[in-house]
């Protein structure tokens, strides 16, 4: 069975899992799924996406899957085997999994999207909170992409999970003011945003 890949294409986890299948050179066939379908939580009874299906082998959670695509394929590695290259690539990942996806994506991107009024108004009040919070954790980032790419000089599985929140953050105006002041992060998205891997990945 080739690799299936099934969630939203617009969630960031389900264009980062994408990512790491093109960057593998992996053939795959993305299987589009809401949240809470049936469909996701045949595999992950949480929900939550995406999920992964291979032959008979069936994984929820985006690192197990990124992790997975990496090391059961031929093609570049994504992410170091020693342990000290590991642990650092671990820590970018872990980072954007947690603090940058909560503040960008959760109490920002989303609460533009989805947080809407009776009216069709956005509901400001999570998004006012979080915009005063930008600035320090997009120059947290500016710093971390200092050397061309997330936490060094050469592209890893880390990138494939920050690329999709960047294009989700600059697309409102205030993710899209703090980038242009982050001239590291401008050149580091117009470089990574040229990979086959994020174009082909858009939709």
């Amino acid at each position: 069975m080739v690799l299936q890949i099934i969630g939203f294409p617009r969630s960031n986890f389900v264009r980062t899992a994408r990512m790491v299948a093109h960057e593998k050179g992996v053939p795959y066939e993305h299987i589009p799924a809401l949240p809470h379908s049936d469909e996701v939580k045949a595999i992950n009874p949480l929900g939550l996406i995406p999920v992964m299906r291979h032959d008979d082998l069936e994984v929820a959670e985006t690192y197990a899957i990124a992790h997975y695509i990496d090391t059961a394929f031929d093609g570049p590695a994504l992410a170091p085997t020693d342990p000290k290259g590991a642990a650092s690539v671990n820590r970018w990942i872990m980072a954007v999994n947690t603090s940058v996806d909560q503040m960008f994506m959760r109490r920002y991107v989303v609460e533009y999207a989805f947080h809407k009024d009776q009216d069709g108004n956005v509901v400001r009040d999570v998004i006012d909170q979080t915009v005063k919070r930008l600035p320090k954790m997009f120059a947290f980032l500016e710093a971390a992409v200092g050397k061309g790419y997330l936490g060094g000089d050469s592209f890893t599985m880390a990138d494939c999970f920050l690329m999709p929140i960047l294009a989700a953050v600059r697309s409102f105006p205030e993710g899209k003011e703090n980038m242009e002041n982050c001239p590291n992060l401008q050149a580091y998205f117009a470089k990574l945003s040229e990979r086959p891997s994020f174009t082909e990945t858009g939709s």
